[in-house]
């Protein structure tokens, strides 16, 4: 396997961790930091906002998914 799917993989897997984390502390929290009490609708969108921050790095993701596949049907 060449070393940018290497590095692709492996920036693909600290992300998904990262989000996944976040979702598990997101809802698995009593009490935010604000002293908070949690509803199932203040998680819901304190997930949305996650999501929303996990864009970015998913669409940078999908443009390189799409240059490495690009770059491999060249070569062949």
């Amino acid at each position: 396997m060449k070393k940018r799917w290497i590095f692709w993989w492996i920036c693909s897997i600290f992300w998904f961790v990262m989000f996944v984390l976040g979702s598990a502390i997101i809802w698995l929290r009593e009490v935010d930091g604000t002293g908070a009490v949690q509803t199932p609708e203040l998680r819901l969108i304190a997930f949305v906002i996650l999501l929303i921050g996990f864009i970015i790095p998913l669409i940078i993701q999908v443009v390189w998914l799409i240059i490495n596949l690009r770059t491999d049907s060249n070569r062949a």
